[in-house]
């Protein structure tokens, strides 16, 4: 089965073509400058051009579908990705699958995992579905000993649409995605003052500040690049420390890929503990400070 494959990230790109390359013939297309000619794509197609934007690159990306007899439409879940996906299905009147772990052939039709109900569960679909968008985070990209063609398209055609102007949004430096500890603060620190255990925490162990959507969207503690969850960052630590977290769904969704869970809450009962290697009941306050003193000794 031949797919398509596309993303404008050269991270997500690897992580797809890794993902997929004992299941697909597969040809990357993608906007990014990156070198991604070793992770197994058969093709690798650099679209180019001096005002690409999800339309121009929506209809390219359709032209090159319905020219080269691919079977599926492979597209990486970021904002650009779903953008263009929801194009794709109008421009060729495909159905499409969203925010996908697996995707199988089966007799001519395409099994599909994803998170369903919020996270709370999994769902498995069978259908004859044709574009499918990929959650980011799922494997770690792993390079192969053969390379990719390369190739350049020119698409010639301007946007329609017009950026008029261009506000910067604020950037952190952490990336979350690549921490291998992360100290996850949630609404059961109380006080935005509480985020300084929580970095002592994180400064002892050299790891990263995170914390849930409440902490982060609610209440503004902390930046929105540091939330952890389905709306969030999708993120598989080799530690996750939960401090104050009940462990909702939509958090639990964004950091089950976790090695190891260690939770830190007053409430016993709280969902976090079924999902945790290690709990400790108690005062976060109490507790922090006596694992911060120990560690240092």
């Amino acid at each position: 089965m031949k797919a398509m494959v596309f993303s404008e990230k050269a991270d997500l790109s690897s992580q797809m073509l890794t993902l997929f390359r004992n299941t697909f013939e597969m040809d990357l297309y993608t906007t990014s400058n990156e070198n991604l000619l070793n992770f197994g794509a058969k093709n690798v197609f650099k679209l180019t051009g001096n005002n690409l934007y999800v339309d121009n690159i929506s209809e390219k990306l359709a032209e090159m579908y319905k020219n080269n007899g691919y079977d599926i439409i492979i597209i990486g879940s970021s904002a650009m990705g779903r953008e263009i996906s929801s194009l794709l299905s109008e421009i060729l009147h495909l159905e499409a699958i969203t925010e996908v772990m697996k995707i199988e052939p089966k007799d001519g039709i395409i099994a599909t995992e994803r998170f369903f109900y919020g996270g709370k569960t999994v769902i498995r679909e069978e259908s004859e579905a044709k574009i499918f968008t990929v959650l980011p985070g799922l494997v770690d990209p792993q390079p192969v000993n053969s390379s990719s063609t390369e190739n350049n398209i020119s698409i010639d055609k301007d946007s329609a649409i017009k950026v008029v102007d261009q506000i910067e949004k604020p950037k952190s430096s952490v990336n979350l995605e690549k921490a291998d500890i992360i100290v996850s603060a949630g609404r059961g620190i109380g006080k935005k003052e509480g985020l300084a255990v929580i970095q002592q925490l994180a400064d002892v162990l050299h790891g990263e500040v995170g914390g849930s959507r409440p902490v982060c969207l609610d209440y503004h503690w902390l930046s929105e690049e540091r939330q952890v969850g389905l709306s969030g960052k999708r993120v598989k630590p080799k530690v996750y420390v939960a401090c104050g977290i009940s462990g909702q769904v939509q958090h639990i969704a964004g950091m089950r890929g976790s090695r190891m869970v260690i939770a830190i809450n007053k409430d016993k009962n709280a969902p976090i503990f079924n999902e945790c290697d290690y709990g400790i009941v108690g005062d976060l306050y109490a507790v922090i400070p006596k694992l911060i003193e120990a560690m240092k000794k």
